[in-house]
């Protein structure tokens, strides 16, 4: 094949040149209507569910005021500090997130500046709540701080001392300082839980304090329970506001916030069976949470 031969299979008709010069035009086309327009997707707001949750909020406000509620803060650790008690105190979702991965690590704030650096927190915020920091005295000296979690690491307990099997929600920080792996930090980690909840109903709530492993979990089975129904006043699930049901530490604003929506479009919620099928509600502790609840 000559050099004829292929100009003469390359020679394209008329009506060949207009479908080519069409197709490139509905390439630029696509391309320019590629670019400018905007495919990020946006969270559709239902205006029914928007309308709902303003008059929620106008309802929060007004028993605020009439309750005369004032925010206190009492002087905390912050090294514990909880998801909830972050959004109290004023922190932004990104700055609680950076602190709670940080204390994943297994790694501890031993001053002010310190906790700004990992959280990022502005100097406004930092200025407001810093002044209720608590550090325990060994905790801001760092050799001692080394020295103590050394010690605790290589801590031996007494398998000698008879224990009897106890109430965990009668327990005192001495008594589950007994138990081999549990120290002044855990003893209180477990007993600030208990007062999160008001009490325990479950022995599997253990599984939510954070830095039990389940051996030491295992060895606390074996000395205590929850030995009777412990009296808790319970959440009205049906009357409670958007911020009384938040601080409920299963319910995370959001969640509360798909709650308050979901009665206020479907009616009251007449059992657990209705909050299970609420987006976001962790099904696996249904039943535990369900003792909390009243419908």
């Amino acid at each position: 094949m000559n050099f004829k031969d292929v100009l003469r299979v390359l020679k394209y008709t008329s009506q060949q040149r207009k479908g080519i010069f069409y197709l490139l035009i509905l390439i630029i086309v696509l391309q320019l209507f590629y670019f400018y327009s905007d495919f990020s997707q946006s969270d559709k707001v239902n205006p029914e569910e928007q309308n709902w949750l303003a008059l929620q909020s106008e309802i929060d406000s007004l028993k605020t005021l009439k309750k005369g509620y004032k925010l206190k803060i009492y002087p905390f650790n912050p090294n514990f500090i909880s998801d909830y008690k972050g959004y109290k105190l004023g922190m932004s979702i990104k700055e609680i997130d950076r602190f709670l991965a940080f204390r994943k690590e297994n790694k501890y704030v031993r001053s002010a500046e310190e906790f700004q650096k990992v959280t990022k927190v502005s100097d406004s915020l930092l200025d407001v709540i810093s002044p209720y920091f608590k550090f325990p005295d060994w905790i801001r000296d760092k050799k001692t701080f080394n020295n103590y979690s050394k010690e605790y690491a290589t801590k031996s307990f007494s398998k000698k001392e008879k224990m009897v099997v106890l109430d965990i929600n009668q327990a005192s920080q001495e008594d589950l300082m007994k138990i081999k792996g549990i120290g002044e930090a855990l003893s209180l980690r477990i007993l600030k839980q208990k007062e999160n909840m008001k009490a325990f109903v479950s022995m599997e709530q253990l599984k939510d304090v954070w830095g039990l492993s389940p051996e030491v979990i295992n060895e606390l089975q074996k000395y205590f329970r929850v030995s009777s129904f412990p009296v808790i006043k319970k959440i009205p699930v049906n009357d409670a506001s958007l911020k009384e049901l938040s601080q409920f530490p299963y319910f995370r604003y959001a969640l509360a916030k798909q709650i308050v929506t979901y009665r206020s479009m479907n009616g009251n919620i007449k059992n657990i069976e209705d909050l299970i099928n609420i987006k976001g509600f962790p099904v696996e502790k249904a039943n535990i949470i369900s003792l909390y609840l009243e419908f």
